[in-house]
């Protein structure tokens, strides 16, 4: 770890994860600066996905594309105590893990029979590689390899309870709880990355985290593949969250 006592959390997210509203919820901390999906740019410029994310070429074209001088950055920035990385597991492509000693890794899931069908109403057609599951279940054992520590958090209990998943969440990090983080003022953040247009609409309308609610549509038959994919690997993340 690095020895400058700065907290460095990196959130590996799956995507419709609930992950932009832990973004705004860090963000409302005196002590806590957020960064969004900063390794965005180099996903896009080495996988196929440029070519069916929405916004791509204005997203490469407006942050940094080399991935090493993004880990730099991340392990570097110095300008709050409490630094707050936004980041999905997807976007560590062929990176060397090595870096992620230097950070405070957490571990974001939701339940693949709700998440699907929300992913594919932007993304058509998404592959295992776009969601998410077998890279976490990877990455903890990366983790677990270099002898870090593993936080995995459920978007489900988040919801169900904010305030006692965030104090756990804060405890495990090692940082005091503070309820500003439990609500923010509705519209963008200036921390949005240009993609917020696409993906975004929901928590600009937010003030807070939402309340659960299960989903009610049917599953849609073409994702019933994928799904039954998924499940094993969201079994294994359900088994380690806080």
């Amino acid at each position: 770890m690095l020895q400058d006592h700065i907290k460095r959390i990196c959130l590996w997210s799956g995507p419709r994860n609930i992950s932009t509203a832990l973004m705004y919820s860090f963000a409302q901390r005196a002590d806590t600066k957020v960064y969004d999906e900063p390794l965005y740019g180099y996903y896009l410029k080495n996988s196929s996905a440029r070519v069916y994310h929405p916004g791509a070429k204005d997203i490469l074209n407006s942050m940094e594309n080399d991935g090493d001088k993004v880990v730099e950055m991340m392990l570097s920035e110095k300008s709050s105590p409490v630094l707050f990385f936004k980041n999905m597991t997807h976007h560590l492509l062929g990176l060397d893990r090595s870096f992620l000693q230097g950070l405070i890794n957490v571990i974001l899931t939701r339940d693949p029979q709700e998440m699907l069908p929300s992913f594919a109403k932007v993304i058509d057609r998404p592959t295992m590689d776009d969601v998410g599951y077998k890279l976490h279940v990877e990455l903890i054992d990366q983790l677990q390899k270099l002898g870090l520590p593993v936080i995995v958090l459920d978007s489900k209990s988040i919801l169900l309870d904010p305030e006692k998943q965030l104090t756990k969440l804060c405890q495990k990090i090692g940082i005091p709880f503070d309820k500003k983080m439990l609500s923010w003022s509705p519209g963008s953040r200036q921390e949005d990355g240009i993609w917020a247009k696409y993906w975004y609409h929901n928590i600009h309308n937010s003030n807070g985290f939402k309340k659960y609610k299960p989903k009610e549509e049917p599953f849609p038959d073409s994702l019933k593949p994928l799904l039954d994919s998924c499940k094993p690997y969201y079994q294994q993340l359900s088994k380690l969250s806080l």
